[in-house]
């Protein structure tokens, strides 16, 4: 496997964060936990905004319920309950920023039905720097729509975490190294000082 030197250019490159809201955040997630998910995020947005390098929020949530994704399913999900207020709102722990990028998704990917391909390509961004909750299904949805689109990216792989250690593993194993470049938070503080 090869292991490229890692260069961001902040002028083309954006921080893409998936899911880092209240009501996801909450729960239990593996191989490290939802506060260490996001203490890693964190120092990775104030780097990316000192850069002056965009950050993208992105959070899911929905208007009514009806704008749900509703498909017959093998294994559906347990009906849930109407969120609580604040539920899709990002973390404190994140201090966003007024200059941050608001995305509001209604489904796993972060591309589909919003307007996040139109503004990164407004802005030149060519790389995206992916984390946040969880690694199999929102994070890796949003990297498949990346991927087709064209962006290079890199995964943020101690910044991501899955409710099940077993689906973050085979999205790092399998997916990931498919569609771009896996790296530290460390490394990727690196690349972009």
């Amino acid at each position: 496997m090869s292991n490229p030197a890692l260069h961001l250019d902040p002028k083309t490159t954006a921080l893409v964060l998936i899911d880092l809201q209240n009501g996801i955040v909450a729960m239990d997630v593996k191989p490290q936990p939802s506060s260490d998910v996001v203490a890693r995020s964190r120092r990775l947005a104030d780097a990316f905004r000192a850069a002056q390098a965009p950050v993208v929020l992105v959070t899911v949530g929905h208007i009514d319920g009806k704008d749900a994704l509703s498909p017959t399913l093998d294994t559906p999900a347990a009906a849930a309950a109407k969120p609580p207020a604040g539920w899709s709102d990002v973390v404190a722990e994140m201090n966003a920023q007024p200059t941050d990028m608001r995305i509001m998704k209604r489904q796993w990917g972060a591309f589909y039905g919003t307007e996040l391909d139109l503004q990164l390509r407004r802005r030149g961004i060519r790389t995206i720097v992916l984390a946040g909750i969880s690694t199999n299904v929102g994070v890796e949805s949003t990297a498949r729509d990346a991927f087709e689109r064209g962006y290079d990216q890199v995964f943020v792989t101690d910044a991501m975490a899955s409710p099940a250690a077993e689906a973050h593993a085979n999205t790092l194993k399998y997916t990931f190294p498919r569609m771009g470049r896996q790296r530290s938070t460390e490394e990727v503080l690196a690349a972009l000082a």
